[in-house]
């Protein structure tokens, strides 16, 4: 694996991608948003923060898990149902197999386990025992369980393939770490390390292989001295900030419109993948993050810690100490999630640099395990930036530590307008890392101020799937002027043709 270095001239780029969120067949504008940006910026290192697959896209209906542990396949969302249909995307034929509703009759064998097709045959009078029927049931699940497994890593390879092709061209390092719809398209992280190793240019080490390696998405890449000293002048370092909360599951296999009720009165409690709340780092990635730091002072020789930004998926609690309270009334203010909710709040620009944009609440782990705590105690760490918010582009100081996001650059999944959507440019210098530069390179800034299908980035936009939503979109003073003139206007209506009514009633 490559080494990192600070240019001749005392820099170094990196270059914040976060929530690509798509599926096999990438659009067209996401990988035109990353080529415009990688030429504009001429990076020295490409940071991947998780979500970068679709897990729940129709194309991965077959081994779609909810959650880590399940059966692939056994517990698809509804609205990925939804979607499936409306492409026209069909499961496996054999899926009910994998699903537990194996056949046990005995008129009807199993014929073809092994090949690419499968099938349920007529036993035609032959003697078949349930046992045996129950014994084929089961090869059969397990041939087909690999084929369709076999199928969606290559629809991941293809969808890497996809977004890293302009990286890929320009010979530009990267590195990933995991969010919480990677590992719902049925591949977890472990695997999708081995497939982005595949790739020239990964910078994804084998997870325990040396100290700075925990696991898949947790690691750190120490970035070495212009001059050749091998001198580690500051790191970059990638952590694994979970998924969804370690909740036991309901065994559901779909959502009722009782549940969706439910969710949409009291989204803290309810999500659309039945989820009890988002992950946190494992107890194990918070010791790291001290350890780390005391395996690089130790390869510098001086046992300091070294100068280090850590990227994540999933922003920890603190975040929402960079916003401040206000009324529910206030415009643009967007209420809490989960443990926040029943709360509304605004940038605090006390504390947030210029450019700062709120645009959806934070989604953070319900609990608190410590993790910027952690990084004070370490020492050297100045900056931990996260995607997971898609609509979020805000960098504030707090706790003597910089937090901040990246929106999505995806044009698949919900955010904000085509032209705020982008990537997240920093520019370290080697003399002192601490006092870096960061911007955002926007779809309006590289590209145009409107997208190829403008009609679906409004939807993302706009699109509320519970009653926060709704509050926040009404806070919003573009949609609250549109709703007061339609009123407006169709009242007017209303009254014309009354008056007419009455008219017409007064001459007979």
């Amino acid at each position: 694996m490559m080494s990192l270095r600070f240019n001749s001239d005392g820099t170094f780029r990196v270059l914040q991608m976060a929530d690509i969120q798509d599926g096999p067949d990438v659009r067209e504008d996401t990988i035109r948003l990353i080529d415009a940006a990688i030429k504009a910026s001429h990076p020295d290192l490409i940071v991947l923060t998780g979500d970068q697959i679709r897990g729940y896209d129709p194309a991965y209906i077959d081994t779609f898990l909810r959650r880590r542990g399940e059966r692939p396949g056994t517990h698809v969302r509804a609205v990925t149902e939804i979607e499936a249909k409306i492409r026209g995307i069909k499961r496996h034929p054999l899926t009910k197999a994998l699903t537990g509703s194996q056949p046990v009759d005995e008129q009807w064998m199993i014929d073809g386990i092994g090949t690419d097709s499968p099938k349920l045959v007529r036993t035609e009078g032959r003697v078949s025992t349930v046992g045996k029927l129950e014994s084929w049931a089961e090869s059969i699940n397990r041939a087909t369980a690999a084929s369709l497994l076999d199928g969606t890593r290559q629809k991941v390879r293809n969808t890497f393939s996809a977004f890293l092709g302009p990286a890929l061209e320009s010979q530009v390092p990267f590195a990933a770490t995991y969010g919480n719809h990677d590992f719902q398209c049925g591949i977890l992280a472990d695997e999708q390390d081995d497939i982005y190793r595949e790739s020239p240019g990964c910078m994804n080490p084998v997870a325990g292989s040396s100290p700075l390696a925990l696991e898949p998405g947790t690691f750190a890449m120490p970035i070495e001295a212009s001059d050749g000293s091998g001198r580690i002048a500051m790191s970059v370092m990638m952590v694994n900030s979970g998924d969804y909360a370690d909740v036991s599951l309901d065994g559901g296999a779909r959502q009722s419109v009782t549940e969706y009720a439910k969710y949409a009165a009291n989204s803290r409690g309810w999500d659309l993948a039945d989820s009890d709340g988002y992950g946190t780092p494992s107890l194990e990635a918070i010791e790291w993050l001290k350890d780390v730091q005391r395996e690089l002072g130790r390869r510098n020789g001086d046992g300091q810690a070294v100068p280090a930004i850590a990227f994540q998926h999933i922003p920890p609690q603190e975040f929402y100490d960079c916003l401040r309270e206000v009324p529910a009334y206030t415009p643009n203010a967007v209420e809490g999630a989960r443990t926040f909710a029943g709360h509304c709040y605004v940038l605090d620009r006390d504390v947030c640099r210029p450019g700062s944009r709120l645009g959806e609440a934070i989604g953070c782990a319900d609990v608190n395990v410590g993790e910027v705590e952690a990084l004070r105690e370490a020492g050297g760490y100045f900056a931990l930036f996260c995607g997971h918010d898609h609509k979020n582009s805000f960098v504030g100081h707090v706790h003597d530590i910089d937090l901040g996001y990246a929106p999505t650059c995806g044009f698949e999944c919900y955010g904000p307008k085509s032209r705020f959507r982008g990537i997240r440019l920093f520019e370290f210098r080697e003399s002192n890392p601490m006092a870096y530069v960061t911007r955002m390179l926007t779809w309006g800034d590289l590209v145009g101020r409107y997208s190829s299908n403008e009609m679906r980035v409004f939807f993302e936009d706009h699109c509320v799937t519970d009653l926060i939503g709704v509050r926040n979109e009404l806070r919003r003073p573009q949609v609250s002027a549109t709703l007061l003139g339609a009123g407006a206007v169709t009242c007017g209506a209303i009254g014309y043709a009354v008056r007419g009514l009455l008219r017409g009633h007064g001459r007979q």
